[in-house]
């Protein structure tokens, strides 16, 4: 029998009250019931129905009981975009588990470090590093057992553990407040403007946690996931057309790279059948944005923007982001403002430091391992980001404080410049970052990845008519390795301490 549960409930399009909840586990065995033969996760050429999945997952379930994972454990997740991913999830909630997912690119010593912070039994990945903790692969875990029927119902305390390095690049992870539950009776319209029969294509990263929360969204909705393995512009535009999907989730980097496809190329696949396309984790410059609400339409194109803490969101619409050009939307869960130097809460259009609130009543929504908050009196917390809010209480982002660079007594905001930099068809992706100066305090330094020729000169004249002087890069680096993450993340902070020591060296 099903353990039930009453909890609020924060989706991005508001909070369910007291809503009857069952277990993460419950719901997967619930649609294996009732659509058994439904497609539930698909990775390339291969697809798990819902029944398929149920079972499979009771079978890892078992695999990790024989490895020592228990209720309440956290277990890091180092794979892929894959239906493995999917599956060691589900298996992990199966125990009453937390699924802890990190990248499967990360580094030795950071990996350590988080796995300490876990205090993981195990780490499900196929690194070849050598840690204090086993490491084992999906198929590792189903070797453990051959059982597959259905386990007692559990259900765990943290639903999930992702990772942030912030701006300074210490990990710490950020546990949820919600337990592993979710809605009884699927609504019809749910969390990311999920429905049952929609068919989401998600190409972005799993382990990052917009991808992860939509992931659980989509599969505890009951639709076809189809996940990619990697991004790629147009196999994403030939997914969609495949698959005839009604929802997408990319972040900008991966719209930049789409939209920069050449126009035979990308006009070539057949788009029609979105009916949501979600970016968030990264901002997204305004000519981009345009193009894409131009192209899919306004109706289309959601942005959300909030911390993985979740105290608040605000989210927009294609259609008011033409009417508040910039804007990353009006709070539709919790409390936001701005707040300056002094402390004083600022009025419309006057830039300060955003602080987050969470509705009123509810319960944290978050929990850090390995850091602390930054709170002011009364309950408000910072992630660090700078901007304002208009007269109609649309919020505009300038950057986070720790990335802001000052050049002589000016604010300058590295995202405003990469935005600018990024319209150039040569540019692939770019960072800007603040470098000390004696006479200036810092100067902009620009960091380039370009995927054709393109010189400083070029990049010089693009920018003339675009910035004012004091924020055009006084030097430029041109690198041939990617500057985000599949997240479509970059650590500032990191590339400029790597450029300091080099030159003082």
């Amino acid at each position: 029998m099903a353990e039930e549960t009453t909890i609020q409930q924060q989706t991005a399009f508001g909070t369910i009250e007291a809503t009857e909840m069952i277990s993460l586990g419950a719901k997967l065995k619930q649609h294996a019931t009732f659509q058994p033969n439904a497609p539930a996760v698909s990775s390339g050429e291969t697809t798990l129905t819902y029944a398929q999945l149920h079972r499979r997952t009771n079978l890892l379930a078992r695999g990790l009981q024989a490895l020592g994972v228990k209720h309440g454990d956290m277990v890091t997740i180092g794979l892929p975009n894959s239906i493995g991913f999917v599956e060691a999830c589900y298996a992990i909630w199966k125990l009453g588990a937390t699924p802890q997912p990190v990248s499967f690119r990360l580094p030795k010593a950071e990996l350590e470090a988080i796995v300490e912070l876990a205090r993981t039994p195990i780490v499900i990945a196929d690194f070849q590093h050598e840690i204090d903790r086993p490491l084992v692969t999906v198929a590792d875990i189903a070797a453990k057992a051959s059982d597959d029927s259905d386990l007692p119902d559990a259900t765990a305390p943290v639903s999930k553990a992702p990772t942030s390095g912030g701006s300074t690049g210490r990990p710490k992870l950020i546990l949820s407040g919600q337990p592993g539950v979710t809605p009884k009776e699927t609504p019809e319209i749910g969390g990311w403007r999920l429905t049952p029969n929609s068919i989401a294509v998600l190409p972005a990263p799993l382990y990052h946690n917009a991808g992860f929360g939509m992931m659980m969204a989509a599969m505890s909705q009951g639709c076809h996931l189809v996940v990619m393995p990697r991004f790629d512009p147009e196999a994403t535009l030939a997914e969609i057309e495949k698959r005839k999907a009604t929802w997408v989730y990319v972040v900008p980097t991966m719209m930049n790279r789409i939209w920069h496809l050449p126009d035979a190329v990308r006009e070539k696949y057949d788009v029609d059948s979105l009916e949501t396309l979600w970016h968030l984790a990264a901002p997204c410059p305004a000519f981009l944005k345009e193009a894409f609400i131009r192209w899919i339409g306004p109706d289309k194109v959601l942005e959300l923007y909030a911390g993985t803490e979740a105290q608040a969101v605000t989210i927009i619409t294609g259609a008011e982001w033409l009417e508040h050009r910039g804007s990353v939307g009006r709070v539709t869960i919790g409390e936001m403002k701005a707040v300056g130097e002094d402390g004083r809460d600022l009025g419309p259009r006057e830039v300060g430091e955003i602080y987050m609130r969470r509705p009123e009543g509810a319960p944290p929504t978050y929990q850090y391992v390995g850091a602390t908050a930054k709170v002011m009196e009364g309950g408000w917390e910072s992630l660090g980001d700078i901007g304002w809010f208009d007269e109609d209480g649309y919020l505009y982002l300038a950057d986070r404080r720790t990335d802001m660079i000052l050049v002589g007594g000016s604010n300058v905001y590295p995202a405003e410049v990469e935005a600018a930099l990024e319209e150039h068809p040569a540019v692939q992706s770019v960072a800007v970052i603040g470098l000390p100066n004696d006479d200036f305090g810092n100067t902009v330094h620009a960091i380039v990845q370009a995927k054709g020729q393109v010189s400083e000169d070029d990049l010089k004249a693009h920018l003339s008519d675009r910035l004012v002087s004091y924020k055009q890069p006084r030097s430029y680096e041109f690198v041939d390795e990617p500057l985000r993450d599949d997240a479509g993340k970059v650590r500032r902070t990191a590339l400029r301490d790597a450029r300091v020591k080099k030159d003082a060296a």
